[in-house]
């Protein structure tokens, strides 16, 4: 029973040494896990025939939005991840409209960006990366996708309490 309970803290200590080894890494990694997991829960909680709502006829649909925040993923973690994107910019927002298939490319995009999470420790994060003209350390582009996704979820937010639909953020803790 002892060994049980020193394998038991020797884990959960290392697990915390790693972190606070790495804590500018680790925030950016949790920032990012709490959005993409309220983003992907409100793609799935939203009724399908509500993927085309629009507030207002100059801004995108949800299901656009949906869209859009899986192109990004690719779009800002593939330099972080040394790689390029191959499709265009925009693939996925001008090719898909069904919940199911933006729901699935949605986790696909994200589970593409949890390498670049993954990869990120406090040493590789002040590495520079290029993206387009530009050059960016790789925790300013993964900051940059998260706060991207932030305001995107918000947007989301917007059109699922108009709907009726509460948000994964807004569910009462059990």
């Amino acid at each position: 029973m002892n060994r049980i309970w020193v394998l038991a803290i020797t884990l959960v200590c290392g697990a915390t040494l790693r972190a606070e080894s790495n804590p500018l890494s680790a925030d950016a990694k949790a920032d990012y896990a709490r959005v993409r997991d309220y983003f992907i829960r409100s793609a799935e909680k939203m009724p399908e025939a509500n993927y085309g709502f629009k507030p207002a006829p100059e801004v995108r649909s949800f299901g656009q939005i949906v869209a859009h925040v899986a192109d990004d993923q690719y779009n800002l973690c593939a330099p972080v991840k040394g790689e390029t994107r191959q499709a265009a910019y925009a693939e996925i927002e001008n090719t898909l409209t069904a919940k199911s298939d933006l729901v699935a490319a949605l986790k696909k995009a994200f589970a593409y960006c949890d390498g670049a999470y993954d990869s990120l420790t406090d040493a590789s994060a002040a590495d520079v990366v290029k993206f387009f003209k530009t050059s960016r350390p790789k925790l300013s582009m993964l900051n940059w996708n998260t706060w991207h996704t932030w305001e995107h979820y918000g947007n989301a937010v917007v059109y699922m309490r108009i709907k009726g639909v509460v948000p994964p953020s807004g569910e009462k803790k059990r």
